[in-house]
């Protein structure tokens, strides 16, 4: 399937000189997934509700300052190759190009809205996120927005002083709560009420009940669910106890789960490319399948490598940080690290990593000695 035939022509477009206040406003009016930003009719880049999240710009900035690059796609290009160019680039929407002209946009949600009825394969279980950052009830909106910023992430599972899952706080919630109450209040007043507001507690923000699914459903109806009700993700609860957060499941991760490849070599997807400096993608496969040939049970399906980057420097260098995930047949193996620059800080996380793997394999090990020993008791 080319990807012309589920792009959009229909797309908003905003011009760079504008001001960040005017993509504000489109966000909040429209709540697109992405603004294509163009400079007197050339593309220039796309801007999205959660750079504008991170950002501390005033609405007078012109739009340019937040503009990120997206990967370019031609209308001829395969849903596949999209699919991984759309998490590689850690955006949601890209221009479609059509012999060099921009022609339209790919979404996420276009994507899996043609690829619904082959989703029917794959379960919660086997594409979902374990370890996910969590928030509890009475922290503030403001170390809400930080854990978001910290991680790089557009959600929040909440819970109780208990640990149970209450609600979910999103980037999504968090702007239309700030622009609602500050539009409430003069502009003399909104430096005040925007303290003010970051102070509040995210039991206040937060969207409850939260939207969850379960390990055992179909990643169909786990997408279903998540395009009826414009949700970007579910918080993945035990079949047993649907108050304890388990992990999430995002329409990023069903993406992922489109570009995996049969191919002979492991297959490694890298979020934020653009942010390798030294380090090239076969020198990352080739340092992870080092590691996973220690250990031979562990058969290794899918690598994930996600860099984020911190404004923090050092003598120019940004402080990056580096997560790395793998699927394999005995679960999800994953270990991160930060350092100045991208290979210092897969450095950090691979040996994170190789002690995690090397701990499951300990475990297992265990697991092996004490079987052994309990068929010998059984035997006296």
């Amino acid at each position: 399937m080319d990807i012309a035939d589920i792009a959009t022509t229909d797309y908003i477009e905003l011009e760079a000189e504008s001001n960040v206040g005017k993509a504000r406003s489109i966000f909040e009016e429209k709540n697109p997934k992405g603004i294509i930003v163009t400079r007197a009719g050339d593309y220039e880049g796309v801007l999205t509700q959660k750079q504008l999240l991170r950002s501390h710009i005033e609405d007078h900035t012109k739009v340019d300052t937040l503009t990120k690059s997206a990967p370019r796609v031609e209308r001829t290009d395969n849903v596949r190759d999209v699919a991984r160019a759309l998490v590689e680039g850690g955006t949601k929407v890209a221009p479609v190009f059509e012999s060099g002209n921009l022609w339209g946009v790919i979404g996420q949600d276009l994507i899996l809205e043609a690829v619904l009825e082959n989703l029917d394969t794959l379960t919660v279980e086997q594409i979902y996120t374990e370890n996910v950052v969590t928030i509890a009830e009475d922290a503030t909106l403001g170390q809400a927005i930080n854990r978001l910023r910290e991680h790089g992430i557009s959600r929040l599972p909440v819970v109780d002083d208990d640990g149970f899952l209450t609600g979910v706080v999103t980037t999504h919630d968090v702007v239309e709560f700030a622009t609602r109450n500050v539009e409430k209040t003069t502009r003399g007043d909104r430096s005040g009420e925007g303290d003010r507001l970051l102070d509040l507690p995210v039991y206040d923000v937060m969207s409850s009940p939260a939207a969850t699914t379960s390990l055992g459903e179909s990643v169909r109806d786990a997408v279903e669910r998540m395009l009826d009700s414009d949700y970007s993700g579910l918080v993945v609860t035990p079949e047993d106890d649907d108050r304890v957060v388990g992990g999430v499941v995002t329409k990023t991760d069903v993406l992922r789960a489109l570009s995996y490849t049969e191919e002979d070599v492991m297959d490694v997807q890298i979020t934020n490319v653009n942010l390798l400096d030294t380090l090239t993608r076969e020198s990352i496969r080739e340092s992870i399948a080092e590691i996973s040939d220690k250990y031979q049970k562990m058969q290794v399906r899918h690598a994930h490598v996600r860099f984020h980057e911190h404004k923090e420097k050092l003598r120019g260098t940004p402080l990056i940080q580096c997560k790395i995930r793998l699927r394999t047949n005995r679960g999800q193996v994953a270990g991160s690290g930060e350092g100045y620059g991208a290979e210092q800080a897969f450095s950090v996380a691979r040996d994170k990593l190789e002690r995690n793997v090397l701990e499951v394999k300990g475990v297992e090990s265990d697991r092996e000695y004490e079987g052994q020993l309990l068929r010998k008791l059984g035997e006296l």
